[in-house]
């Protein structure tokens, strides 16, 4: 699996990953932090397989699905926990998880 194959794929989990940090920053300013923990958390699991499953397809990682399909059900946990927030960052993140969870299972 050549990494020029899935340039779109290496984009789509670096912007998945690059929201994850925003919102993970963006939550911690929010004036109820504790209210925001598990989106806080969410976000950290979310951009730390996106960069590592980016790692792995420019590398040819020979578990380049098994990772995309883990990969893939972290990105949905983040969408749906950054979803029930109205905040501007978590509804970018929701979308992009969302976006990375479908690329990722047509990995899988």
């Amino acid at each position: 699996m050549a990494h020029e194959q899935h340039a779109e794929l290496i984009k789509t989990l670096h912007d998945c990953a690059a929201a994850c940090n925003h919102c993970f920053d963006a939550c911690l300013q929010e004036d109820d932090v504790r209210m925001m923990a598990q989106c806080i958390r969410l976000d950290r699991e979310c951009a730390d397989i996106c960069a590592y499953l980016e790692h792995a397809v420019t590398r040819n990682s020979p578990f380049v699905a098994e990772l995309a399909q883990a990969c893939a059900t972290i990105c949905e946990a983040c969408a749906a926990e950054c979803s029930k927030h109205d905040h501007d960052h978590c509804q970018k993140c929701a979308e992009a998880c969302a976006k990375c969870a479908e690329a990722c299972r047509n990995v899988a």
